[in-house]
Order: structure tokens, then C-alpha cells, then sequence
């Protein structure tokens, strides 16, 4: 695709924003776009819906890329990084940064060594790997993980997000954790995903050298998020949902080992389009208007799920009105 390597200069510098399952990354990279000058910002993500902007700001779809009313480009990974990222350098010359949101099960070494070991080294360099932290959720457990781990460890900059819904006393020992985990981290406390740019963009932290890990390691690093049995189930209907139904769903039967949903709700006897968040205990429902034919789509995230039992429950939510 590109004749000559470009100068070390001209390199497109790489931010990669990663956290764990409810963290906060699509809110921060909602207010990237939103702060961002002229638009001269590419995004890649693992599918468009991740990303909270409203329908009427897509004006233009082109092999997978999407371009934003206010300039911005988004692309979807799907199963190759370095595919998309091509995508993304045949709009060179009009972005200035790229960022890259993973999944909140990624282990974020081998997605900065796609950039480090690969033919991207010509035409990328990674600035800086980005931990969002969720300060009332996060605990030294953390759901059981060794990716929640890995993802700090291996971070230059933690952004402790959703602070004011915890004490000072709470986010000091927080932080003091942090250390037990990374030696001297840079962390930036924020809430609402809201951080001054010039803070996080073109910041120059990461340290290639830090993220070569051995080879058995990086061999070691790829399988292990599905090695803790985590999975997504997705679920659709054109049936609107019982909101009363679904409540009850919430409340006592909704499984312990979810600990993310996320998608859109058709609900009864509302002309509206319902947008649906669950991270840990935290639930939201917002609401605006309906783009496309009136449906419900579900994805929830969690650890060794029963798929069909859960997509049961999920249709016993549904309403009698087709």
C-alpha cells in the first residue's frame, strides 16, 4: 500500500485506550471527539455501535469507514488491526492522531506489539497505552482477572474515571494499590470520561522496550482472555420489551457473572428509542429518537454464561404487541 517508509516525523503516533468490562472507554473517547480540533482524528473500535454518536452525524460509509459530520474518521478492527490501521493511513493526510479503543477483556501487549513488531513500525509510533480505571467499581480483585492486571501494569498513563461517585479516602487507597501494581504510575483522576487533551494526546510516555515483552510471554498473553471464560451473548427482537418484565429481569434474575450490557430497547407503549448501559450494579436508560425500523438489541458480557438460558430470560421479557 505505501511505496517507502515515512520518515520517523511523519509517523502517525497511536494511543491505545484500554480498561476493564464498564470502565468508562467509550465515554472518554466520546468526549476525544467531541473536543477534538478540526476533526483531524481517526478512531478504530470493534464495531460503530460502541460509539455514542448520534445517527444523523454519519455521513459517509466506505469499506468499513465511517466519517463523522464534524471530520472525525471511524473504522471497525473486526478480526485484523493491521488491516484496519491500513485503512485508516490511506486517509493520512488529513489526521493528525489515531486511537485505538479495545475490548474491556484485551490485553493491551499484544495490540501494542501489532504497532512494534509489524510493518506499522514504518508508519506509526504508539504515544502512549491509556488504563481507564473505574474508581467505585475497581477493586483488588476486580472481577477475578489477571487482564484487569495486566492492563495497568502494562499502561503509561491510568485515568481514574468516575471519581465523584466515591470518597477521598477511597480514591487514596485506590491509588496506593495502583502502586503495589506499577511502580511511580502517572494517574489523572476525571469523571464523566472529561480530560483536557493536551493531557493524554501526543504525550510521548510510551516506552517500546517496556511493552517487548519475551516471545513466551506474548505467546502466552493472546489466549488467556478467552482462558478466563469470558464471553458475549447477544440477543434481538422485533417484539417491543415489557419494561416491567425486564425490571423484574434486572432485579432477581439477571445472572451474578454479567458484568457488562449494553444495546438498545424497543419498549412497550413508548414511541421512543431507549439507549441501555448496565456496568456492575449501575444501570442507565436514556432515551431519543427512533433512525431505523423500531428493534431490540442486546449484548451482555460476563464470565462462563449460559447463553440459551440467558437469551430465555430475555424473551420471557418480551411484550405480546408484534
Amino acid at each position: 500500500m505505501f511505496e517507502r517508509p515515512l520518515m520517523p516525523e511523519a509517523k502517525l503516533p497511536v494511543t491505545l485506550i484500554t480498561g476493564f468490562l464498564g470502565s468508562g472507554k467509550t465515554t472518554l473517547l466520546n468526549e476525544i471527539l467531541k473536543q477534538f480540533p478540526h476533526g483531524r482524528v481517526a478512531v478504530l473500535v470493534n464495531e460503530f455501535g460502541d460509539i455514542n454518536i448520534d445517527s444523523q452525524l454519519l455521513i459517509a460509509v466506505d469499506e468499513d469507514v465511517i466519517e463523522l459530520t464534524n471530520g472525525c474518521i471511524c473504522c471497525t478492527i473486526n478480526n485484523n488491526l493491521s488491516e484496519a490501521v491500513f485503512r485508516i493511513l490511506a486517509h493520512r493526510d488529513r489526521i493528525d492522531s489515531l486511537i485505538v479503543e479495545t475490548t474491556g477483556i484485551a490485553d493491551p501487549l499484544p495490540i501494542a506489539t501489532t504497532f512494534l513488531a509489524t510493518e506499522l513500525w514504518n508508519f506509526t509510533r504508539v504515544d502512549a497505552i491509556l488504563t481507564v480505571v473505574d474508581a467505585e467499581a475497581f477493586t483488588p480483585e476486580h472481577f477475578g482477572s489477571e487482564i484487569a492486571y495486566r492492563q495497568i501494569a502494562y499502561s503509561d498513563m491510568i485515568l481514574l474515571n468516575k471519581t465523584d461517585l466515591v470518597t477521598e479516602t477511597t480514591l487514596e487507597a485506590l491509588e496506593q494499590y495502583l502502586h503495589t501494581i506499577k511502580p511511580n504510575p502517572r494517574i489523572v483522576r476525571m469523571s464523566y470520561g472529561q480530560v483536557p487533551l493536551p493531557l493524554i494526546l501526543d504525550i510521548k510516555l510510551h516506552d517500546s522496550d517496556f511493552c517487548t515483552a519475551p516471545a513466551s510471554d506474548q505467546q502466552k498473553t493472546i489466549p488467556q482472555t478467552l482462558n478466563e471464560g469470558y464471553m458475549a451473548v447477544s440477543f434481538e427482537s422485533d417484539r417491543p420489551v415489557s419494561l416491567r418484565k425486564f425490571q423484574q429481569f434486572l432485579d432477581y434474575q439477571l445472572p451474578q457473572e454479567v458484568f457488562r450490557g449494553k444495546g438498545i430497547l424497543r419498549i412497550e407503549d413508548s414511541p421512543d428509542r431507549h439507549l441501555f448501559q448496565l456496568s456492575g450494579k449501575r444501570i442507565s436508560l436514556d432515551s431519543d429518537e427512533w433512525h431505523t425500523p423500531p428493534k431490540t438489541q442486546l449484548v451482555w458480557i460476563g464470565r462462563n454464561l449460559n447463553p440459551l438460558n440467558l437469551q430465555q430470560l430475555l424473551t420471557n421479557c418480551l411484550g405480546t404487541a408484534s
